[in-house]
């Protein structure tokens, strides 16, 4: 479990394709200021760019973690290269102030960057998913995880299928979103209390398979009629 608070920009500093487990391996270097590995331990699991992944070796300046196949076809993490930059945050402890919101670090889908556009000294973000249904998790206000940063949703368009966030020159400086472009992509996490609220009144509404697929109303209208006709 994260926060969404990114405590440090890494580094790909070495990404093997084929290491000794037969998989994909990637070294991330963090700088000698960092204390992102200060109470490390081998099995400790790291956000990186919102993905939840296990430490497997460690320095005091750099980790190695594995990445798994489906990892790689789920998130942008296959697109990272040597000297490529990623966001950087250790699992959340009980005495931790949340200063986001509950991040599983389970990558739903990925988006692509549609624009970027300056408002004063901000910049807008808008994204559009590579799977549309994650949509439907998304509200004006709501949060959203992107790149494993905690960021409110500050305009949503379900019809055109995009959304916007806004970034701050504060948060700018502090995650790898700030410096990315139109077309490049981003790991996406919905709000997993959206989920959880989903399946509960779908559960109220006998839907099938956990989803609400008839409007809410539609469906009370339909049971109040069917108990009125059995009477």
């Amino acid at each position: 479990m994260f926060t969404g608070i990114v405590e440090d920009i890494g580094t790909i500093s070495e990404l093997n394709n084929n290491d000794s487990t037969g998989g994909t391996s990637m070294r991330i270097s963090i700088p000698d200021s960092s204390e992102l590995l200060k109470d490390c331990h081998d099995g400790d699991s790291i956000s990186v760019n919102g993905c939840c992944l296990t430490v497997t070796s460690f320095t005091s300046n750099a980790f190695t973690i594995g990445v798994a196949p489906e990892t790689l076809r789920i998130t942008n993490l296959g697109d990272l290269a040597v000297s490529s930059r990623v966001n950087l945050e250790r699992a959340v402890r009980a005495d931790t102030r949340m200063g986001g919101h509950f991040v599983q670090g389970h990558v739903d889908t990925t988006a692509e960057i549609v624009s970027v556009t300056p408002d004063g000294n901000a910049l807008t973000f808008r994204f559009k998913p590579r799977d549309k249904e994650v949509l439907r998790y998304i509200i004006f206000k709501g949060f959203i995880a992107i790149d494993g940063t905690s960021l409110t949703v500050t305009k949503v368009n379900d019809q055109e299928g995009w959304w916007e966030v806004m970034l701050i020159t504060y948060t700018q400086e502090k995650v790898v979103v700030a410096q990315k472009k139109a077309g490049e992509s981003v790991n996406i996490e919905v709000d997993m209390m959206a989920k959880y609220a989903e399946k509960s009144v779908a559960g109220m509404l006998g839907a099938e398979g956990g989803q609400a697929n008839i409007p809410l109303l539609e469906k009370l209208v339909k049971q109040i009629i069917a108990g009125t006709g059995s009477q």
